[in-house]
Parts: structure tokens; sequence; C-alpha cells
């Protein structure tokens, strides 16, 4: 096929790609050590290379020739990297767990800098263009979190918003808003920007010792929008999983009976409005966009009714469950919650709040908290991305992967959130990874552009390749065909040629 003369930069993967070390095997798909991985576009012709991240963890097991490193769902140990009155030591500061930086989930962009980043304190700096590993930087240097999400948000100067759990730090456990500045003065240089971060606002966990679990968060113009999910980790458990023997992700568990609480911080007072918004227990991953209209919230997530999916990524279940053809057993279904943040303080108990046209309601309990039920938008995607020009504000389309029977994608789908219309792309055997849209550089509408995909095929004899489809129509533009085994990735970013710095610089 022809790719577009305007495409020209690096699409950049992030994914688990090692998962056997020596004679050693991570329990967990999401285990596996970093392999970073880029599609180069320059002057029409694409360029491939990949690389595994070359963090502190990947060097010390490959070291070892075993896995020496703890990573969520494989307890390692004992680990010899360190010496033997550090291994006295280690039950103890297993409490809160020294976690790794192997950080294979997404790629962040600060300021002309990317990190490879996962959900520990850890991030590290990569060079785009030659996918080296660079700087380690710890978070928790600057601000006391101990978790932090790898799905940030830019605001409008390119600052970095992102959230962190603080655990029980001074006595309180909380979920932390903290910024990254897109840049620092000139003076100061020298210091890294992370010196400069600064926390927005902290919202106080609802149990000091099992705070809730959450992979992304949703931003408006003015507000952060936090779910506080009745999926949680118990810190008790964590402090106590290296003696006992347990993997990380056994300290996590879910609350069906329970409710789901909403938070939303106004980005300028830096304050929590102070009413009480819930919805039903529900597992979240992925926020899709959100947007302010008439006093409302609107936001767009993508919810299960049970933990389920994290399981069914355990490898020995991988294999057996691919032969055995299990059915998942919660769909992702996209929801849409419309919050009433401007509504009348007397109305009546009972009376729905949500003045939008929409099947969504906000109901006022006796308490004054309020009650909402979603519009189910549709069912079946996951790995949601929109054109982030349109992110906080009104929007129509998420691209997004398909999921049938099983949680692997079979499919790229563009919904069209005000329409429920849906455009498709699969083909037999085919396997896509989250679709990434680039806009064109005249772009008039919110589809003008390209969606980007890596796919891998179900006979390892047959070469992966990566698709570009027309965004507008979702028809194919070509493929580059990639001679060379290639692994599902999980996120990344597409960087423009104006964003990379040049050789000399």
């Amino acid at each position: 096929g022809q790719l577009p003369t305007w495409l020209q930069g690096i699409l950049l993967r992030n994914g688990p790609g090692m998962h056997t070390v020596g004679d050693t095997t991570y329990n967990h798909w999401f285990d596996g050590l970093a392999l970073l991985h880029s599609f180069t576009f320059k002057n029409g012709e694409v360029y491939y290379r990949s690389k595994y991240l070359r963090s502190d963890t990947y060097n010390c097991n490959v070291e070892a020739n075993r896995i020496v490193v703890s990573e969520f769902g494989t307890m390692a140990y004992p680990d010899p990297c360190k010496n033997i009155f550090a291994k006295a030591f280690s039950y103890l500061s297993h409490t809160i767990p020294e976690f790794t930086d192997n950080c294979l989930i997404n790629i962040m962009k600060t300021g002309d800098d990317f990190y490879a980043t996962s959900e520990t304190n850890f991030i590290r700096k990569i060079d785009p263009q030659t996918l080296e590993t660079l700087d380690k930087v710890d978070y928790s240097k600057y601000t006391a979190v101990n978790l932090a999400t790898s799905h940030p948000h830019y605001d409008s100067a390119g600052n970095i918003l992102n959230m962190g759990t603080s655990i029980v730090d001074k006595g309180k456990t909380k979920y932390v808003l903290f910024k990254i500045p897109s840049s620092v003065p000139e003076k100061e240089k020298k210091k890294s920007r992370f010196s400069h971060v600064e926390v927005v606002c902290s919202i106080p966990s609802r149990s000091l010792l099992q705070p809730s679990y959450y992979h992304s968060f949703g931003m408006t113009e003015n507000y952060i929008i936090f779910v506080e999910q009745p999926f949680r980790l118990d810190i008790v458990k964590m402090a106590t999983a290296y003696i006992r023997g347990v993997n990380w992700a056994s300290c996590l568990s879910y609350h069906k009976e329970e409710k789901t609480w909403f938070h939303f911080v106004d980005r300028k007072t830096k304050k929590e409005i102070s009413t009480k918004f819930c919805t039903d227990a529900l597992v979240l991953f992925h926020h899709i966009n959100a947007y302010e209209e008439n006093g409302h919230i609107v936001f767009d997530l993508i919810a299960y009714t049970d933990n389920s999916l994290y399981e069914m990524f355990y490898l020995k279940k991988l294999h057996k469950y691919l032969e055995e053809y299990n059915k998942l057993s919660s769909v992702p279904t996209c929801k849409r919650f419309i919050v009433p943040l401007q509504h009348d303080k007397d109305a009546e108990v009972g009376s729905n709040l949500v003045t939008l046209p929409s099947t969504a309601t906000a109901v006022k309990e006796k308490d004054g908290s309020i009650y909402c039920q979603p519009e189910i938008l549709c069912e079946g995607i996951e790995l949601p991305r929109i054109n982030y020009d349109y992110n906080g504000k009104n929007y129509k389309y998420v691209f997004a992967t398909k999921v049938q029977w099983n949680p692997v994608p079979a499919e790229i789908v563009k919904f069209n959130v005000q329409t429920k219309e849906a455009l498709k792309w699969g083909e037999e055997h085919c396997w896509p990874s989250e679709p990434v849209f680039v806009p064109s550089p005249d772009a008039k509408e919110e589809d003008d552009g390209v969606i980007l995909s890596c796919v891998v095929m179900t006979d390892p004899k047959k070469a992966p390749f990566l698709l570009v489809l027309d965004a507008k129509t979702f028809k194919e533009l070509g493929r580059a065909i990639v001679n060379i085994e290639m692994h599902l990735d999980l996120h990344g970013m597409f960087i423009p040629e104006k964003d990379l710095k040049t050789e000399t610089e």
C-alpha cells in the first residue's frame, strides 16, 4: 500500500517480551521483561527496531540467569543481587516492597524526554530513536508515592498530571495527584525536572490499609476524575507476602458488595467536590474520555463486573484457556456516567438530577449522596484511544480493540459514542494491538488522520505487520511486514518527527 507523505515520526510500543530466564518462568503474562519496539516512518518507508529495556531488574535476572526480582504475579527469592546482611533485612524492607523497575506498560513524554512506565514508583528514560535505556527515576524521591499509574494526562501547556498512591504516610493512606512540569527555569536546567514535581491535591483513601487499585483516571477542562473502586490492595497481606511465599497479586481482592465512589477535584481550587457520588461495584482499568456539559460531568470508561481479567493472564491459564476456549466471565462494557455537579441542593430524595438527554441517571439518596447509573454505550471493546486533541472535550470517536470470547483482541473498531455506529477492521488469524490515532497536519475533523496497530498472526511462521488505516473510512492504506517474531504489546505512543531531538542536539 501507500503511506500518507505527512506520516513522519516514530510509533513506540511497550509490553512484556521475555517470560523465561534460565530455567525459571514468570507466572503471569504482565510480569515479562519489558520489550520496546518501534516503527520509524521516513519518506514513505518504515523501519523496525526492538530492544529489551535494560532495567536493573533485567540486568540482575540475566546476570543470575534466573528470575531474582519479584514482579506482581511472581515472587522471587532469595535475591542474589543483595548481600547476606541485606537478606536478613529484606523481610523487614518488604513491608513496602522495593518494587521492580521493569517498566513494561506504557511510554510517557516529559518535556523533550520519553520514559517507559509501569505501576511502581520507578520509570526509565529511553532514547526513542535507538531504544537505549537511560536514567532511572524514582518518583518517591520527589513526592510521597509508592505506586503510580502508567496512564498520565497532558494539559494544554504540556505538563504531565499523574496519580499515585501514598501508603500509610504519616498515618494516612491517600491518592496523590501530582504535576510534572513540561519545562524548568533556565537557571535550574542542571536539576532534574522531577525536583519541580508539585502535589496538586490528595484524596484520602476510604480505608487506611486497603487502598483502591487503579490503572488510569479521567480529566476534563476543570476537573480530575478519580474512581475509587472496591478492587483493593491489602497492605497487611502485601507486607507479609514475601514471608508467606505468595505473590503481590494475591493481595488484591474485589469486594462486590461494596459501592464504587467517584471523586472530582477542581483543577483551579485544587479541592475535592464535597458531594458524595457513587455507583455499584465495578472493576475498571481504562478511562476513555470525559467532558463538561451544562453543569454536568460526562465520563466514559470500560468496566467489568469482576476482576477475572487479571486472573486470565496467568500463563498456565492462558495455555489451558486457548485450548479450551474458556469464555470471558465478565465482558468489558463501555459505560457513560453523567454526574450533575451543579444540581438543586433542595431536590427531592429519589429524584433523577440528570437533565441531559441520556439513559444515565443520578438519583439523590436519603443521606444526600448521589447514586449514579450509567448509560451502556457498547460492549466488548478494550484498549481505548481517542484523538487526544479532544481529551477533556465533547467528542465522537473512540478507537479500540474488539474482544469476542477471549481477552485477546481479534479486531479494531471505531465507535461513535454519539450515534453508536461502528466501523471494524479484522482478518482471520490476526491479533491487533491497541490502535493509535495520528491526526493529519491539516485536520479539520476529529477523525482526520490514520490509525496504527501492530498485528501478530496465529501461525508463528506468518510474518507480523504494522497496519495503517484511514481513520475516517477504516479502509486499509498499507501494511509494513516485519520478518521477525513480534510480541503482543500493551501501550505506546506516536512521536511526530518535530518532537524528536536531532542527533546534533
